[in-house]
């Protein structure tokens, strides 16, 4: 048997975590600071190009990559018939809630010396923006969000499928659809693929809520959509939204040297985020429906890509959507802003169902990102590789995790087999294979090494001055930091630099010198994820935290759209326990409206709710109409207000709400990550300072 030194032992020092390559192997280093210079052009004024080193590597990288392979080329241009012309969409608010103009300059030139070539090349297949007929009967304007809105012939108008981020860019998608193939024909129905807020945000922009309450418009969501909605982008929505800045890169110029693309689209828009309440589920794993004159088929794929999802196929037109579940890469099992671990197995093995339950005469295969693929084998081929992409991930890691490779070293260890790289459609564009294989291990076996020193770590910033002492002092650490830099050992170089940093926040050439690494790493990443994170890390030590518009998952209209009892558990997370040590209380709720009861209890400084029950001997009783409710849960309204204009009662003791109040903590969205940014003053303090910088870049 291969025992773990062996494995480890075989893996060459240039494959180190951030795949830098051949940059430790490289002869003839520059001299001490000869990329150091700040770059005309570049976007930050503190910004560097690549150096001689991330310039080979990204070279050399090229002889790898199917580049004869054009069908991708072919498919995403087919079926155009108009493009989208006004670039830029302002949101109700008044600023920019999505513009495409800033994109072009990737297509004024072949190639990008800062940007990893089989990126670019996603990059400019997703420059793709308009309306797009995939067969007679369904139709997609894509390029208006990070997804496809997709609108499908009914008998008495048109069934929507994922209707964007936000309301407004989906209400020009709308526009632009009614202009040239709508027929002035309504909306009838709206299907949630699945539960992340690119698939629902924009609802708001196509269908008014009365029409859906009353029936008029069918929305179709898979079972348990809204408890995992909710769970998964509320709870610990204000941490995945400050994640968002830098896996998805939010706030980063779109430049050569920052943002270039979201690998699944070009980005998130920054509109107004809604959600509605279906009222129709899919609960069966097979079920047909018929939706306005339309037979659909729709195979529930729960705990795939995401924790409710589902596939639909729409027999009289042979069309397979395949909502998120199969895309044009490999997708995320851990993902950077944020979220359950999925199963990568269980993924594999719905995909290979479809392809047996509908892949076998499907002609057309479309989806919530990308373009569609027509031909059965055509679609056969992708479905096939892509059930292999997820298997082989989670079998082989597993292969060596039951060899001893631990969390902290299989992302140097595992592998996609060569034959599945030379698909375009199994490049690790959103997820990357050493996350991927990272959250594999974490799924089956957790966090710990197995190494007891790892077991209960010191904080960073605890044992950093340490690192920082035993090594010398900063200036030792600064020096040897340049030193790794200008021989291009940049993993190397973050590691010590890292530990300065986290020791001496306010270290401002510790920072600076750690942002230059980031930016080469970041520069020489395939991985949109990746690169975006480095480049924001960059960023946020140069300039401090920038500002800007962004989606926002736990606005106002979601946070209503929460059951009573989801948000009571919310609730329970914003409250800061410190702050209730010496609280103890019994309340009853009612909400006569829709009939529910609930006892909420404050004890031991947390607090908890139960659904259904009532307490004998409550402190406080207090009832109010869940419609009312929903004034407060938006912040509209305090309890103490509802009370004094009589939208509400109480029995008890009412100064229980002021003191549960206190306790509670609005969570900032823009907190510190990297160590000493948050009182920096971003040089690019507003988007339309990024807007400037755009135009400047695609003048030049």
């Amino acid at each position: 048997m291969t025992t773990r030194r062996e494995f480890l032992e075989a893996i060459p020092a240039a494959s180190a975590a951030f795949a830098v390559g051949s940059s430790f192997l490289l002869e003839s280093p520059p001299a001490h600071g000869e990329t150091a210079a700040p770059l005309a052009g570049h976007f930050h004024p503190k910004g560097k190009g690549p150096s001689k080193f991330t310039r080979e590597i990204l070279e050399k990288t090229k002889a790898d990559l199917p580049f004869s392979d054009t069908k991708d080329l072919e498919e995403q241009k087919k079926g155009l018939i108009a493009p989208m012309t006004e670039m830029e969409i302002k949101a109700d608010a008044g600023h920019v809630a999505w513009d495409m103009k800033r994109f072009q300059f990737l297509d004024k030139q072949d190639d990008f010396d800062s940007i990893h070539p089989s990126l670019l090349r996603q990059a400019k297949l997703n420059n793709n923006y308009g309306l797009y007929e995939v067969v007679p009967g369904i139709y997609q304007v894509r390029g208006f969000d990070l997804s496809n809105i997709t609108f499908v012939r009914g008998k008495t108008g048109w069934i929507v499928f994922d209707p964007l981020v936000t309301a407004e860019p989906a209400r020009a998608a709308w526009q632009l659809f009614q202009k040239h193939v709508g027929e002035g024909l309504p909306v009838t129905a709206v299907i949630y693929s699945h539960t992340h807020g690119d698939h629902w945000g924009g609802v708001r922009g196509i269908v008014k809520e009365e029409d859906v309450r009353s029936g008029k418009v069918l929305l179709i969501a898979p079972e348990g959509f809204m408890d995992h909605t909710i769970s998964e982008n509320v709870y610990a929505g204000n941490a995945m939204n400050r994640r968002l800045f830098y896996q998805y890169g939010l706030l980063l110029p779109a430049s050569p040297h920052g943002f270039v693309d979201m690998a699944l689209g070009k980005g998130v828009s920054a509109g107004a985020t809604g959600l509605i309440a279906p009222n129709r589920y899919v609960s069966d794993a097979i079920e047909e429906i018929d939706v306005d004159g339309v037979k659909m088929v729709f195979q529930n794929t729960p705990n795939t890509e995401a924790p409710r999802e589902m596939n639909t196929y729409i027999p009289a037109l042979k069309a397979l959507w395949m909502a998120e579940n199969v895309t044009a890469l490999l997708h995320n099992i851990y993902t950077l802003r944020g979220a359950p671990v999925r199963d990568p197995l269980n993924w594999s093995k719905y995909i290979a169902r479809t392809l047996q339950l509908f892949g076998q005469e499907a002609e057309v295969i479309f989806a919530s990102h990308h373009w569609p693929r027509w031909g059965n084998s055509r679609i056969q081929q992708v479905l096939r590789a892509q059930r292999d992409l997820y298997a082989h991930m989670n079998n082989q890691v597993l292969h060596f995790a039951n060899q001893g490779v631990t969390i902290n070293q299989i992302h140097n260890v595992y592998r996609l087999p060569n034959s599945l790289l030379q698909q375009w459609y199994c490049r690790g564009y959103h997820g990357s294979a050493e996350n991927n294989a990272r959250g594999v291990i974490q799924r089956f076996l957790g966090y710990w090494d197995c190494n007891p020193a790892t077991l209960i770590p010191l904080s960073p910033e605890a044992s950093a001055p340490l690192y920082v002492e035993m090594m010398g002092g900063s200036a030792k650490i600064i020096a040897k930091g340049r030193e790794l830099y200008d021989s291009g050992q940049y993993p190397l170089a973050s590691e010590i630099l890292n530990k300065l940093v986290q020791a001496e926040p306010g270290n401002t050439d510790a920072k600076d010198l750690l942002a230059d690494i980031f930016e080469q790493i970041g520069y020489q990443q395939e991985n949109v994820g990746l690169r975006n994170s480095f480049l924001a890390a960059t960023y946020e030590l140069r300039s401090g935290i920038p500002q800007g518009e962004i989606a926002d998952t736990t606005s106002p209209d979601v946070i209503r759209a929460m059951s009573t009892e989801l948000f009571l558990n919310f609730l329970g997370i914003r409250m800061d326990s410190r702050k209730a040590e010496d609280l103890r209380f019994t309340m009853n709720l009612i909400t006569p409206d829709n009939g529910e009861k609930f006892i909420v209890e404050l004890e031991n400084a947390t607090l908890t709710n139960i659904k259904g029950y009532q307490a004998e001997k409550p402190d406080l009783t207090l009832t109010i109409n869940r419609s009312d409710l929903e004034q407060t849960m938006m912040g509209v309204k305090t309890l103490e207000m509802q009370i004094a204009e009589g939208n509400a009662t109480f029995e008890g003791d009412i100064s229980i709400l002021g003191k549960l109040a206190a306790t509670m903590v609005d969570f900032d969205p823009r907190f510190e990550i990297m160590p000493g940014t948050k009182a920096g003053k971003p040089a690019l303090a507003h988007a339309d300072a990024y807007q400037a910088v755009t135009e400047k870049i695609i003048a030049e």
